[in-house]
C-alpha cells in the first residue's frame, strides 16, 4: 500500500477484536516514512466515540468509564458523533510498535509527552487501525520525569479479558521499550527541541472524517 501525502486526511480507527470500531478520529498526515507515520490534528477534528466514553468525559465521572469497558466486553456499544476539543496534538506511530508517541499543545506550547499503548498498525485506505490497550505514560515536556496513567483501568480490562495474557505480554515489553527510548533520548525524544516548537499549519482546516455524521457533535475526549 502507498504511502499518505503530506496533509492528507487520515482515519485513526480503534477495531475491538470482534471486527466492531470502538473509536473513529480524523488526522492531517505531517509524514510517513518507513520510521513512524506522524500525524496531527486540532480542535473541530471530527471524531466518532462510544456514547458512554463521551458521556463520562463530559460528567468527569470514572464510573461511567467503567460501563464503557463492560460495553466493549460485551460487544456492544453505540459510537457517538463527536470533536476533538482544547489541545493541538502531534502523534508518532511506528508500524510495529505496541505503542505511539504523543505530543499535546496549548495556546502556551507543549504541554506533555504521552505514550499511549495500543495495538501495532494495520494500514487500511483510509488511514490505519489500531486499539488502545488502556494503560499509558505521561511524561514532562522536559523529558526529566514522568508517570503511568490509568494502571486501575488496565487491570480492570484485564480481569474483564479484553486485554489477552498475549497482549499482556506485549504492553510489558512495550513498557520497557518506551522507556528505553526515553532514557536514550530516541525515536521523537530525539528531536525533542523541534517538536516542542512545533504547531499546526494554518493552511490546513480541521480534518474530517470520510462520512458525515449522522448525529449532532458532542465534545470529545481531549487526551492525554
Amino acid at each position: 500500500m502507498r504511502g499518505f501525502e503530506t496533509g492528507q486526511t487520515v482515519v485513526r480507527r480503534e477495531v475491538h477484536r470482534s471486527g466492531r470500531v470502538w473509536s473513529e478520529h480524523a488526522l492531517r498526515v505531517v509524514a510517513d516514512t518507513s520510521e513512524a507515520l506522524v500525524a496531527a490534528c486540532l480542535p473541530g477534528a471530527e471524531t466518532r466515540w462510544p456514547a458512554l466514553y463521551v458521556k463520562a468525559r463530559a460528567d468527569g465521572d470514572r464510573a461511567v468509564r467503567t460501563e464503557a469497558f463492560e460495553a466493549m466486553a460485551s460487544g456492544v456499544w453505540e459510537l457517538a458523533a463527536a470533536v476533538w476539543q482544547e489541545t493541538e496534538l502531534l502523534m508518532w506511530k511506528p508500524p510495529t510498535a505496541w505503542f505511539s508517541v504523543n505530543a499535546f499543545y496549548t495556546a502556551d506550547g507543549l504541554r506533555n509527552w504521552y505514550v499511549n499503548f495500543e495495538r501495532p498498525t494495520r494500514r487500511t485506505t483510509d488511514g490505519f487501525d489500531t486499539f488502545d490497550l488502556t494503560v499509558d505514560l505521561v511524561v514532562d515536556p522536559d523529558l526529566t520525569s514522568w508517570q503511568w496513567k490509568d494502571e486501575d483501568e488496565y487491570a480492570h480490562v484485564r480481569r474483564l479479558g479484553i486485554i489477552t495474557d498475549t497482549e499482556h505480554q506485549a504492553v510489558d515489553a512495550a513498557r520497557a521499550q518506551a522507556l528505553a527510548m526515553l532514557a536514550e533520548r530516541a525515536g521523537p525524544f530525539a528531536d525533542a527541541a523541534a517538536w516542542s516548537t512545533w504547531r499546526w499549519n494554518p493552511a490546513w482546516s480541521a480534518p474530517s472524517l470520510p462520512r458525515p455524521a449522522t448525529a449532532a457533535p458532542r465534545v470529545a475526549p481531549t487526551g492525554g
